[in-house]
């Protein structure tokens, strides 16, 4: 309670997530223990966890305060529990429908980030009246990682727009404001016959504070070979 009551009051004064996490933990250790010299405090490193899916192919790493989340439509679904709307996903393609060989079915990176933006916009599409979307492929690039296999990368932005008042009849009255503004970053591979897809999620007005650890993330994830 005494940190969750810190914590509303620190978001007042916009300091990053993490810093206040950090002033929310320092504050509370003192109050509890007191202040005693030669005691330093700095601010925690997140950490990271790796997961590894045996049965389906693929491993990452992903970061330790993240909670997993059951029956969100994906293979994996992790969530960071402050800011909801960052996330991580894997999504496979069908290995009874599927014949992929290498990432290089998809065409060049470039050809695979519009399919992943299609994909994306797809996904999102909305029935509701007044909904615009916005999107731009910021990035696609390849590497050959560590393990030897091919993976491409993709990097989006999607900004969703709905009217204030999607009913009204005069159009100065329908005034779009953003909804929402994020940044969608993908990694493809292919092992088992099958088309792997990492998928990281987050505002962008938090991107720059989490890009560094998102970017291990991209750079953990791996394809493995199935037994059998």
């Amino acid at each position: 309670m005494f940190a969750s009551l810190l914590y509303n009051q620190f978001q007042a004064f916009s300091i990053p997530r993490r810093n206040a996490m950090a002033l929310i933990l320092s504050t509370y250790i003192f109050s509890e223990v007191g202040l005693h010299d030669n005691i330093a405090f700095a601010e925690p490193s997140v950490g990271f966890r790796e997961y590894i899916d045996t049965f389906d192919g693929y491993s990452l790493k992903y970061p330790q305060n993240w909670i997993q989340v059951r029956g969100a439509g994906a293979d994996i679904f992790f969530r960071d529990p402050y800011v909801l709307d960052e996330n991580l996903s894997v999504e496979l393609s069908s290995p009874s429908s599927s014949r992929y060989k290498t990432v290089e079915d998809l065409g060049p990176p470039e050809e695979a980030g519009k399919k992943v933006l299609k994909q994306y916009l797809t996904e999102f599409m909305s029935t509701r009246l007044g909904v615009r979307r916005e999107s731009n492929i910021l990035s696609t690039s390849s590497r050959v990682a560590d393990d030897g296999k091919l993976y491409y990368e993709v990097e989006v932005n999607i900004k969703s727009y709905a009217n204030t008042n999607e009913l009204a009849v005069m159009p100065q009255d329908r005034v779009p404001r953003l909804e929402w503004n994020r940044r969608y970053l993908s990694v493809l591979g292919v092992e088992n016959n099958r088309l792997y897809e990492l998928r990281l999620q987050t505002p962008e007005s938090v991107f720059v504070e989490e890009e560094n650890d998102l970017r291990q993330v991209m750079d953990s994830f791996r394809v493995n070979k199935v037994a059998g």
